[in-house]
C-alpha cells in the first residue's frame, strides 16, 4: 500500500441526519476533503463533503451515512490520503509524519532513541521516543527539539529540564506550527 497520511479522525456525530464531527489534521481544517477521496483504515475510498467548521472540528457528510446511529458508529474512524495527494512541503517545512523513525539525540550526540509516534491530544504536539527501557514523550517545541534534520534522519532533543538555561541564553521561546497534525501518523509542518 502506498504511503498514507492521516488527515482526520471522527470524534462524534452532529445532529440527527448523519453529520460527522471530525478533528482535521490539515493546516486549514476545512481542507479535509480538498485532496480527493479519503481512505479508511482498510483502504476503502470514501467521499467527504465538509459542511461547516467549529473551533475544534469540521462537520462532514459522508456518502451512505444518513442518521445519527450510523454517524456514532464511526467514532474513532481515521481518514487518510495518499502522500502524493498533499502539496510538497516548503523549504524548512515537513509533515509531522516525516519525523517517525528519525533518531533522537542530545546536542552532544548521545542517542535517546527513535521517534515512534507523534501525538496531538489538544494541548500541543508531542513526540514519543522509543529507546532502551521505557518510552519517553516530549513536547514538540523549538526549545525541546531545536534541530530537525530530515536528510540526516535525525533530530536534536534538549530534554525539558534543560530548556530554562537554554532559553535564557538564547532568548527564544518554544513553538511550532503544524500543517496537518496527528500521527501515530500525525502530519504537519513546523
Amino acid at each position: 500500500m502506498a504511503e498514507r497520511i492521516l488527515v482526520g479522525v471522527v470524534v462524534g456525530a452532529q445532529g440527527l441526519s448523519g453529520v460527522l464531527r471530525v478533528k482535521s489534521f490539515t493546516q486549514n481544517p476545512a481542507d479535509l476533503a480538498a485532496y480527493g477521496p479519503v481512505e479508511d483504515e482498510s483502504g476503502r475510498r470514501l467521499r467527504l463533503k465538509v459542511t461547516s467548521e467549529t473551533k475544534d472540528a469540521v462537520m462532514v457528510r459522508l456518502e451512505g451515512v444518513n442518521d445519527r446511529t450510523q454517524a456514532e458508529a464511526l467514532k474513532g474512524a481515521r481518514f487518510y490520503v495518499p502522500r502524493e495527494s498533499l502539496p510538497a512541503a516548503e523549504e524548512d517545512e515537513y509533515y509531522l509524519a516525516d519525523l517517525i523513525g528519525l533518531v533522537a539525540e542530545r546536542a552532544d550526540g548521545a542517542v535517546l532513541g527513535k521517534v515512534k509516534a507523534v501525538h496531538d491530544f489538544g494541548a500541543g504536539v508531542s513526540i514519543e521516543l522509543e529507546g532502551p527501557g521505557a518510552s519517553l514523550v516530549l513536547p514538540f517545541t523549538q526549545d525541546v527539539v531545536p534541530v530537525v534534520d530530515l536528510a540526516g534522519r535525525r533530530l536534536v532533543v534538549v530534554p525539558p529540564a534543560m530548556t530554562g538555561d537554554r532559553q535564557d541564553e538564547e532568548g527564544r521561546e518554544g513553538g511550532g506550527t503544524d500543517e496537518a497534525e496527528e500521527t501515530e501518523a500525525h502530519d504537519g509542518a513546523r
